[in-house]
């Protein structure tokens, strides 16, 4: 295993170490990349996540576990998983990738992490790959916040304002900053029916809009009612 992926943190020893250089390998480096591995880890890891969250939450209903799972697996927690990890340093890349920052893309390291957890998967079995999995979510896990996750900002929006019979609130995309592979985005989210216009900044677009959520969220419950 690369020095650049801590044994501790993963807590899996290769048996075939190939399948750990094809999980670190993007598709500008080489033919035989990490897509296929992504994919299978992609699987694992929503299994595994769900296990975890049916075994720690045993009174949640099935909409609050989902919710909470897609918090769990998407590319931003996954991105800072995978930067924790500096999956970045072992990623290999082409020329091309390398000098435009492709070691620090969220995206890229997000899919790293997910071909990782497959390359467990098919190394050692379900078992090493839930143990992998459950180290390095351990703390996401163990102080999970039933509303904090369950229902994110823009659910917690959106069933507020259909609770009171108005209408979804409309998002737009107002800036981008950065390079490519460190963007900014800026997003609007507005419910003209209260007069609410809230922006919010993230390093993806569904991270900018669930920080515009939270502020429209906070200005919505303020306003004077209809």
């Amino acid at each position: 295993m690369p020095a650049d992926v801590p044994a501790a943190a993963l807590g899996h020893v290769f048996r075939r170490p190939e399948l750990l250089r094809q999980a670190l390998t993007h598709r500008s480096f080489a033919a035989d990349h990490n897509e296929r591995l992504e994919f299978i880890g992609d699987g694992v890891l929503n299994c595994a996540i769900a296990l975890m969250l049916y075994e720690r939450f045993p009174q949640m209903p099935e909409g609050d576990l989902s919710r909470m799972r897609s918090s769990l697996v998407n590319r931003d927690t996954l991105y800072r998983h995978a930067a924790a990890l500096d999956l970045g340093a072992s990623i290999r890349l082409g020329e091309g990738e390398l000098k435009s920052g492709g070691a620090t893309r969220p995206s890229i390291l997000a899919d790293a992490l997910e071909a990782v957890f497959g390359a467990i998967l098919l190394d050692g079995g379900f078992g090493d790959a839930y143990a992998a999995i459950e180290r390095v979510y351990a703390a996401d896990i163990s102080g999970a916040d039933t509303d904090a996750i369950a229902k994110d900002p823009k659910t917690l929006l959106q069933e507020w304002l259909q609770a009171r019979h108005l209408p979804v609130p409309e998002y737009a995309i107002v800036q981008v900053q950065g390079e490519a592979h460190a963007q900014t985005f800026e997003v609007v989210c507005s419910i003209p029916a209260l007069g609410v216009r809230a922006k919010g900044a993230g390093a993806s677009r569904r991270a900018a809009e669930q920080a515009a959520s939270a502020r429209a969220y906070d200005q919505a419950t303020q306003a004077p009612q209809p």
